[in-house]
C-alpha cells in the first residue's frame, strides 16, 4: 500500500526555490488538494510576477502568466470565460499587496468564485530583498536599513484582517508551515479553500506565512523559528472569515 508519493499535480523537476524556502512545501499542499478533489484536468492557475514566477514549471495543469499584480484579474477573466474550471492565483505578498493590492481587493469586494494563495514572507524576494508591504516594524531590508519606521514608512498591510471587512468574501484564513503540525493545517486550509470554488461559495483566500532565509539573512532553521518568534505575533494565525461557519 502506497502511503507516500509525488503528487501527480505536480511536475517531476527540481524547484528553483533557494534552500530553505517553504515554497516548495506550499507547492505540494496546492498539488495535493488538486489531486484530492479530482479537477487536474480543469484546473488553471495563474503564474505573477515574483519568486513563484516559474510556478507554470512545476504545476501539472494549464497555467497562464500575469502581469506583475495582475494574477486576480487574469482569473476573473479565465473564471468567467470558463465557469467550469477550477482557477486559482499563487501570489507574494509585494505582488499581491503591493502593485496589485486594487485587483486584490476588487477581485475580493466583487466575491469572484476563484481560490487565491497568499505568500507572505514579509519582503520582496525575486528582486533583492526590498521592503514589502508585509514587512514588520524595525524589520531590516534593502530599502529600510535602519528597519521599517512606521513614521515614514507605514505600518505592515494585513490583508486577512483587511479582507474581512468586506462582505463578499467566502473564506478567510492564515496559515504556515514551519513545523508540521502547522502543516497540516494549512493543507486542510488549501483543500477548503478549492472545495469552496468546486461549490461554487466564493472568494476564498489562504495567506500562508513563508521564510525568506535568503534576504532575511538567516539560515534555513532559524527563519522556521522567526516565524514564531517575529511573524505570528504580527499576523495571529487562524479563520478571519467562514461563511459556511
Amino acid at each position: 500500500m502506497i502511503v507516500f508519493e509525488k503528487p501527480k499535480a505536480l511536475a517531476d523537476v527540481p524547484f528553483h526555490y533557494c534552500p530553505g524556502c517553504t515554497h516548495g512545501i506550499i507547492h505540494r499542499l496546492v498539488a495535493e488538494a488538486i489531486d484530492e478533489l479530482g479537477v487536474e484536468g480543469k484546473t488553471i492557475g495563474i503564474a505573477p510576477v515574483g519568486c513563484s514566477v516559474l510556478a507554470y514549471n512545476y504545476f501539472a495543469c494549464d497555467m497562464i502568466e500575469a502581469s506583475h499584480g495582475r494574477a486576480p484579474a487574469v482569473a476573473t477573466g479565465v473564471k468567467r470565460a470558463l465557469p467550469e474550471s477550477v482557477v486559482f492565483t499563487y501570489q507574494g505578498d509585494g505582488d499581491l499587496a503591493s502593485i496589485g493590492l486594487c485587483e486584490t481587493v476588487s477581485t475580493a469586494a466583487r466575491g469572484e468564485n476563484i481560490t487565491v494563495i497568499f505568500i507572505n514572507n514579509a519582503i520582496y524576494g525575486m528582486t533583492g530583498g526590498q521592503m514589502a508591504p508585509t514587512s514588520l516594524i524595525g524589520q531590516v531590508t534593502q530599502t529600510s536599513p535602519y528597519g521599517r519606521d512606521p513614521a515614514s514608512q507605514g505600518y505592515p498591510i494585513k490583508v486577512c484582517e483587511l479582507l474581512a471587512t468586506l462582505d463578499a468574501p467566502a473564506y478567510l484564513e492564515r496559515v504556515t508551515v514551519n513545523n508540521v503540525k502547522n502543516v497540516r493545517i494549512a493543507k486542510r486550509a488549501i483543500k477548503k479553500a478549492f472545495q469552496n470554488q468546486v461549490e461554487g461559495k466564493g472568494f476564498s483566500l489562504v495567506e500562508v506565512l513563508s521564510t525568506c532565509p535568503t534576504n532575511w539573512g538567516m539560515t534555513p532553521q532559524k527563519a522556521l523559528e522567526w516565524i514564531d518568534e517575529a511573524m505570528i505575533p504580527e499576523y495571529p494565525l487562524g479563520v478571519y472569515r467562514d461563511k459556511e461557519a
